[in-house]
């Protein structure tokens, strides 16, 4: 179908917050929309790919739990019923030539006894030694919840790992849910009574489609929008909010009442003509994100025992590259071409200034990480590697983050442009799959329905949600 010259609602971004608004737009009644993605595919990070062996993958470690109601009924409409598979989630660390179980904050009974008694000892300190002043960083926090021990031996070099910048560069207000704090109680009595500690978290179970990957989820609820109204391979190159235009690669033009736009919010900033001003540009450099390197090693033979339950583990120490491997070939046996023949990992390094990364070293520094960790035994035993680079990988939650979009969403929203999504509202701690849909859903409920939107404005209320 060939694009309209105008339409009432423009979505830039056919990932899952266009897709959520696209979709909530029909629900309502709404015809006169169109969603514009620059890529050949709808996903954007959920997206899934299949190597010339056969082999799935995704752009990082996805799985599917939720806060919504709303957002678990579109799932089941999307992949129907039976279309998925049901995991209770068995995370671990691989840390002093062990595996211990995930939070290790709560097993580290399963520490060397040298280390094991560091850890308490910074525990009992941090709450002897309890200040009236808050954290000014993210390190802060991490000495100030967990102790020197435990923060020198995990949480301090993982989260350099995870985040591509050292933790005294992050803010600490977006935690929430996201990591598990110390319980002095909880961790001396998992440690007298030599007991493991696995339910914490709110993906303590999680679902995954049982073919074509997450993007399969993505692709099906485009086809619930209608490929009438998702234009693919229609990037935008400028964005005109006193007429009302965007220009796209082709030069083509497209007139708008609203626009969502999905894209990072620092691109959004460079993209709107003519240019802002050196103050809101200034504003928008202060946005910090890292790159994530995506790896998978597709494996010949049997899953090793000691991975065979396993979902994902995560890797503080310098002997891999990678912070997190998922057993891919676990969340769904149609990840790989024949599971009675092969299984798949799929590792994931992050990367920015203070964090560079040989992309060319990069597959070979993988496996010998692999090999370094115990998850292969030998370079022979890989069969097919695929590599994917998401440039804006995480938003990153800098100390300058929320002065900044405090500033730059309602400077867009005055001209028209709501900026949403894992990077449109650059909101880590709601930026999940669940988190993304609703945030367009809620954008599109706002403009027809005049409802407030929730998600992005208070994220702290709606994961605090058991729905």
């Amino acid at each position: 179908m060939k694009r309209p010259n105008k339409t009432k609602y423009l979505i830039i971004g056919a990932g899952p917050t266009g897709l959520g608004a696209a979709y909530r737009l029909k629900e309502l009644g709404q015809s006169d929309f169109a969603v514009l993605e620059r890529s050949s595919h709808a996903g954007g990070l959920a997206a899934s790919f299949q190597d010339e062996k056969g082999f799935t993958w995704d752009i990082g470690g996805h799985v599917q739990f939720s806060h919504y109601k709303y957002f678990d009924d579109l799932m089941v409409k999307a992949l129907g019923a039976e279309g998925w598979l049901t995991h209770e989630r068995e995370s671990w660390a691989w840390m002093c030539d062990r595996f211990i179980p995930y939070p290790v904050q709560n097993n580290i009974r399963h520490l060397p006894r040298d280390l094991l008694w560091k850890c308490i000892e910074g525990v009992i300190d941090c709450n002897l030694k309890q200040s009236s002043e808050p954290p000014a960083n993210f390190k802060e926090w991490i000495l100030a919840t967990f102790g020197q021990g435990f923060a020198d031996l995990f949480m301090l070099p993982y989260n350099f790992k995870v985040w591509a910048f050292p933790p005294e560069d992050l803010a600490y207000h977006w935690i929430g849910e996201r990591v598990a704090v110390t319980d002095i109680k909880r961790t001396l009595k998992n440690v007298i009574l030599e007991k493991d500690d696995l339910s914490w978290g709110p993906n303590n179970t999680f679902q995954f489609p049982k073919r074509g990957g997450t993007g399969a989820i993505w692709n099906s609820v485009a086809n619930l929008v209608g490929s009438d109204r998702i234009f693919l391979n229609s990037g935008v190159q400028s964005i005109h909010p006193e007429s009302k235009t965007v220009v796209l690669g082709s030069g083509e033009k497209m007139e708008y009442d609203f626009l969502l736009s999905t894209m990072p919010l620092d691109l959004l900033t460079r993209m709107v003509q003519p240019e802002l001003t050196d103050s809101v540009l200034e504003l928008s450099t202060h946005l910090v994100h890292s790159t994530s390197n995506i790896v998978g090693l597709g494996l010949k033979g049997p899953t090793p025992d000691s991975l065979k339950t396993k979902c994902w583990m995560y890797f503080p120490e310098s002997n891999c590259p990678f912070y997190r491997a998922t057993v891919f070939s676990n969340y769904s046996p149609n990840n790989v071409p024949d599971i009675s023949k092969y299984w798949s990992l799929m590792t994931e390094t992050s990367e920015s200034s203070k964090k560079p990364v040989d992309r060319k070293q990069l597959v070979e520094d993988t496996i010998q990480g692999c090999i370094n960790t115990r998850l292969i035994s030998s370079r022979s035993d890989v069969v097919s590697t695929w590599v994917y680079s998401a440039e804006h990988g995480y938003p990153t939650p800098s100390l300058k983050r929320d002065h900044v979009i405090r500033e730059l969403i309602p400077f867009f929203e005055q001209k028209g442009i709501f900026s949403r999504g894992r990077f449109g509202a650059w909101k880590y701690e709601v930026s999940n799959q669940d988190h993304s849909l609703m945030q367009g859903v809620e954008w599109a409920s706002r403009m027809v329905l005049n409802e407030p939107e929730v998600t992005w404005v208070n994220p702290n209320f709606v994961n605090a949600q058991k729905r």
